[in-house]
């Protein structure tokens, strides 16, 4: 088999930056003081004149607060393999953010949303009233996102999801015991169960389908014999330099220049790539069809999905083939890089849509519970989610990745291990395929963990896994629950004794 040099010869150093650029710090931070007193205003408006000001003005800035920790979190994560590979600069992935995250949550984020995530706490039997349950979401909404804060500078990528249900359990047990209206019993600790399955479920779905991904891009397209074909250049240098023998990448970036004709054959990349690009489209339009559209009334039906996939999938292969032959006057690596970096971006884009119109509801809930209080005066089961409410928390999702998310992007793109355009495309496909599958068949899975478990799948291929950075992401995982617990406890004390 004809081995092609990978596409990693080409990966620029990553361009995670700093934050430090003033005009675009103060453009991001006008635009986010800007939307938060528009919108204050006009949820004056909207909730009415009996509502309590101070309350309302507090949940303004709680859940853009949440919102601000999942861009820097949740969001940053899911750009770290980009970012990471070099395939986006950080105000490249800033800009494809912007575009489909907030995109996600307008068009597809759904018109209502659950007052109490996914129903773990059970606050319709503690008879409370209107404005104990407005606290409880206001403490849920400030314990996840204080705890995604936390994590964030530590540079853990952590779940938004569990961050908030963690919230909401502290707040709610520490208002039943204060009031006498429940205890532990309100709380189903079935699904807490589930949650702590998911721990291990996830990086371990998201690990196993990456390692074969990547390890069949690796022996098709990349080569596994590389180290070999290339020894010479490696014992030329430690028998020069006495130095340790390099690592493989090393040796790919050495070679990046060489006009050698045996490295590799654009006839390889004509047959394959475009056959991994038709599988990762149909993978894509399925999670998008599945998971990322859910909430829209499409009525299509599951033959009409798979004709969908089928049609799209057809149309991917026959572009990338097209593309690919126009790569001819390439070198090979080059033409590797160029066509790996395409379908990174393309995976990337369609992840951050169905990220925006599914995990947004994090911040939107308990954000959109409070105001229905406010409205309402009453407790509902769902609550309307204004349009001006999901743009506001979309700035806030996107200036939090720009002010605070580079620590995840480092730790998701660089450190965990090192990241290509095709390690990078493999494990967001592997990521997009565990979510859609688990969003089929009902699966706890985090799609946080799973792309952690993803790019650890990757390093596996390449045996560089960082294991010693796992070690306290996985810790940072399991607190997750209790750490928002607490500080949504002590948060919803805080609340009851300064309003009530």
């Amino acid at each position: 088999m004809t081995q092609v040099l990978a596409p990693e010869t080409f990966t620029p150093t990553p361009a995670v930056g700093r934050s430090n650029d003033r005009r675009w710090n103060l453009a991001f931070g006008l635009l986010l003081a800007i939307s938060l007193i528009a919108f204050t205003l006009w949820s004056f408006g909207y909730v009415g004149q009996d509502a309590p000001r101070m309350v309302l003005i507090t949940t303004v800035i709680f859940g853009a607060f949440m919102a601000f920790n999942i861009g820097g979190n949740d969001v940053a994560n899911a750009f770290g393999t980009s970012v990471g590979a070099g395939t986006l600069t950080m105000k490249q992935a800033l800009l494809v953010a912007a575009v489909f995250e907030v995109s996600g949550a307008l068009l597809a984020g759904g018109e209502v949303t659950d007052t109490v995530k996914s129903g773990i706490v059970d606050l319709g039997a503690a008879a409370l009233d209107p404005m104990e349950f407005a606290y409880i979401m206001m403490a849920a909404l400030l314990g996840g996102a204080v705890w995604l804060l936390i994590a964030t500078r530590m540079g853990w990528p952590v779940s938004t999801t569990h961050s908030i249900i963690g919230g909401i359990i502290g707040a709610s047990l520490a208002t039943g015991f204060v009031t006498g209206t429940g205890g532990f019993a309100m709380v189903q600790w079935s699904e807490v169960g589930m949650i702590a399955i998911s721990w291990v479920l996830s990086p371990a779905l998201g690990a196993l389908v990456a390692f074969l991904i990547y390890g069949a891009i690796k022996k098709h397209v990349l080569g596994n014999g590389l180290s070999q074909t290339l020894k010479p250049h490696m014992l030329a240098r430690t028998s020069g330099q006495g130095h340790a023998a390099e690592t493989e990448m090393d040796l790919e970036r050495d070679a990046a220049t060489s006009t050698d004709s045996t490295v590799g054959s654009h006839s390889t990349l004509q047959r394959w790539v475009p056959l991994i690009a038709a599988g990762g489209a149909v993978i894509i339009t399925g999670m998008l069809l599945f998971k990322g559209l859910k909430n829209l009334d499409m009525s299509v039906s599951t033959v009409g999905g798979i004709l969908i996939m089928a049609m799209i999938g057809l149309a991917v292969w026959m572009a990338v083939f097209v593309f690919a032959k126009t790569l001819r006057k390439q070198t090979v690596p080059r033409a590797t890089y160029i066509l790996f970096s395409w379908m990174q971006v393309f995976t990337a884009s369609a992840f951050a849509f169905s990220h925006g119109s599914n995990d947004i509801a994090n911040a939107i809930g308990p954000f959109a519970a409070v105001l229905d209080v406010l409205k309402t005066g009453s407790i509902s089961s769902e609550a309307t989610v204004p349009l001006a409410a999901m743009l506001t928390c979309g700035i806030a999702l996107i200036a939090g990745l720009w002010f605070i998310g580079r620590k995840v992007i480092t730790t998701v793109g660089t450190k965990l291990t090192e990241i290509h355009p095709a390690s990078g495309f493999a494990a967001e496909l592997a990521a997009a395929a565990v979510v859609m599958a688990a969003s089929i068949s009902g699966l706890p899975v985090s799609s946080t963990h799973i792309l952690i478990g993803a790019i650890i799948g990757v390093g596996l291929v390449n045996r560089s896994a960082n294991w010693k950075l796992m070690k306290p992401i996985a810790m940072a995982w399991v607190i997750t629950l209790p750490a928002a617990a607490s500080i949504g406890a002590i948060s919803v004390l805080t609340l009851r004794m300064f309003f009530g």
